[in-house]
């Protein structure tokens, strides 16, 4: 890696063709790819949708849809020899994973949120035909906005996307043969299994139950330590992805969570920042979201203008590919041969941005030039959401719409729907653009041919948005269904009650959350500034991003984090050997299993069992 750091961005890229990449040599973009992971992806994105509107959070599918994938070709291939002849290359899995990943995760990310408490403001629906070409434009706008942040993210910068990872080990797991495999492919199974009995035991209590986190005794600021979000989470799934993610990002979160949760809360809840009557971690987030989602942004925006010269030739390749004449012949490198041209990036930028600044107009009365200065926000939060999910494996889709909230707050206090909208722009294309960015890290460790697996991800939009607008309907057939025991919806919640408040203007914002807005900018910018002047003493200096994401996330999130990235940094330091071999296929495992079984469980619910 340090070798890499030395390299030229042209450099880098060429190693990798020579050294990785394996797309001409097998098998990837292929029917039954497409059809399985529209299928897999359809099926996950009912699930992620129940989970949503229970929890407000949303599951990523790639690892999940790589098992079951693999799975059921096995048992096709067994079972029907003569119509299923061979099983699936590994780029097809991955190319499969990058449809299920889109159909499952991508179209649904405002369907909880933005969709959900435009039903909550305003009692009725949107029509199911605005609401489905609403879904299709957001995740193709997030699609093609991946696009460019590519290269800089994935080949240059080496950001780790560590479900990414995760997903790219399983699917080396499962196909290899040999000696190590065999080895790597048993601690995949171990932490499977691992993951898959916590979540059994913790949310189905059966033969006996553990429970869902672990408080720890004390108090501070004459309240239980729980209610500050300090306490041990029960899920194995982000101590997997900390041990996956790194040393940096992690202690850097912790630290922030502390700084937060330790520090800063108890200070806002004496000033009347945070309502002490209903102390817990939304109420914490009424203050804090500012602070951290402005670090972030200060962050992500620095590192963009520190890339300026990756930045000018991205752009180049599309003004050079907008005026490439018909028929003229252009030296193409091998690069540009597999990776997505310049060309689809600008034509799908600009057709999907048009049907979304359209629907604004039309169908929620959102002025052209606001439409306009949405999908530009949009593009520049979505790169600070892509660069938190490349450092940490979370996506601060919230904390992004938060932004353009506040944003549109000020250009059009009076309009709740306006506000809303427009930051459901925002959440929709960075969900989406985080999402293929961590398919096309596992693609990338595969050797996959990007421009293939791109294809495969749009072709996923279409499944999901066929699936998730009607299941939405069904699920939630009026405003009085949210807010219930059924379906709590909180991410809906906040971002109606965002939407009241800044219904006033900026100044209805709290004095302190105005002044964290301004001192997060500040920590964002200098924490930044000094990466860049300091490369030899990066190591010390806290990620900003991961400083910033400890103040949108229950302290208890980055605590797991932090311990697993200390566990795999104590494996090592001591065992180096092990640690190459097992440290991301074991918690790659545990990841899949708690996924898998969390699917099971949310089902379960849906029909009664449990």
């Amino acid at each position: 890696m340090a070798k890499e750091k030395q390299m030229s961005p042209e450099e880098i890229e060429a190693q990798w063709y020579k050294t990785v990449y394996q797309g001409d040599s097998m098998p990837q973009l292929t029917v039954r790819a497409v059809l399985m992971g529209s299928v897999l992806g359809a099926f996950m994105s009912l699930s992620n949708l129940y989970v949503g509107l229970k929890t407000g959070w949303g599951l990523g599918v790639a690892i999940t849809s790589c098992i079951l994938s693999f799975a059921i070709y096995k048992v096709l291939t067994t079972a029907f020899p003569k119509l299923f002849k061979t099983e699936m290359s590994i780029l097809e899995n991955n190319c499969m994973q990058s449809t299920a990943s889109s159909a499952g995760y991508s179209t649904g990310g405002t369907m909880v949120s933005a969709i959900a408490a435009y039903l909550i403001l305003t009692g009725h629906h949107i029509p199911g035909v605005v609401l489905g070409l609403w879904t299709f434009f957001l995740a193709s706008l997030g699609v093609f906005l991946a696009v460019p942040l590519k290269r800089q993210m994935i080949n240059v910068e080496q950001l780790r996307f560590p479900s990414g990872i995760a997903a790219a080990e399983t699917l080396k797991s499962l196909h290899a043969k040999g000696k190590e495999a065999v080895q790597k492919a048993r601690s995949l199974g171990y932490g499977g299994l691992l993951g898959v009995l916590i979540t059994w035991f913790r949310d189905i209590g059966k033969p006996f139950s553990i429970p869902a986190s672990l408080h720890f005794p004390g108090s501070l600021h004459g309240q239980a330590l729980a209610k500050w979000t300090i306490s041990f989470d029960m899920s194995a799934i982000l101590i997997a992805a900390g041990a996956i993610m790194g040393w940096k990002s992690a202690w850097s979160m912790l630290l922030g969570a502390f700084a937060n949760y330790y520090v800063l809360a108890p200070k806002m809840m004496d000033a009347g920042a945070i309502d002490a009557s209903k102390l817990g971690y939304r109420a914490i987030m009424a203050w804090s979201t500012w602070a951290g989602a402005s670090c972030m942004v200060a962050a992500g925006l620095l590192n963009f203008a520190f890339q300026w010269e990756t930045v000018a030739r991205s752009f180049s390749r599309v003004k050079a590919a907008l005026k490439k004449k018909k028929g003229a012949k252009t030296e193409v490198s091998a690069m540009d041969r597999i990776e997505v041209p310049a060309s689809w990036f600008a034509i799908g930028t600009i057709l999907s941005s048009l049907g979304c600044i359209l629907i604004l107009y039309f169908a929620f009365h959102t002025s052209i030039w606001m439409g306009i200065v949405a999908v530009l926000m949009t593009f520049f939060l979505g790169l600070v959401a892509c660069r938190a999910t490349g450092e940490t494996d979370t996506t601060p889709i919230g904390a992004m719409g938060k932004i353009t909230q506040l944003a549109f707050g000020a250009l059009a206090p009076s309009n709740i729907v306006t506000n809303l909208m427009t930051a459901g722009v925002t959440a929709g294309a960075a969900g989406s653009s985080a999402d293929l960015l961590t398919d096309l890290k596992s693609g990338y460790l595969l050797g996959a041919n990007p421009r293939k697996q791109f294809i495969a991800q749009y072709l996923g939009i279409f499944a999901g948005t066929l699936v998730v607008v009607p299941a939405f309907y069904i699920l939630v057939p009026d405003a009085a269904t949210l807010g219930t025991d059924r379906w709590p919806a909180p991410a809906a919640q906040v971002w109606a009650a965002v939407a009241k408040l800044l219904a006033s203007g900026l100044h209805a914002l709290h004095p302190a959350a105005r002044a964290g807005l301004l001192w997060g900018l500040v920590v964002g910018a200098v924490l930044t500034t000094l990466e860049k002047l300091f490369p030899k003493y990066s190591k010390f200096i806290p990620s900003a991003t991961g400083i910033g994401l400890a103040f949108v996330i229950p302290f208890f999130n980055s605590l797991s984090m932090f311990i697993g990235a200390l566990i795999a940094l104590v494996l090592e330091k001591k065992w180096p050997k092990y640690a190459d071999k097992y440290v991301i296929t074991f918690s790659s495992g545990i990841i899949a299993g708690e996924s898998l079984m969390g699917i099971v469980v949310a089902l379960a619910q849906v029909k009664g069992w449990i």
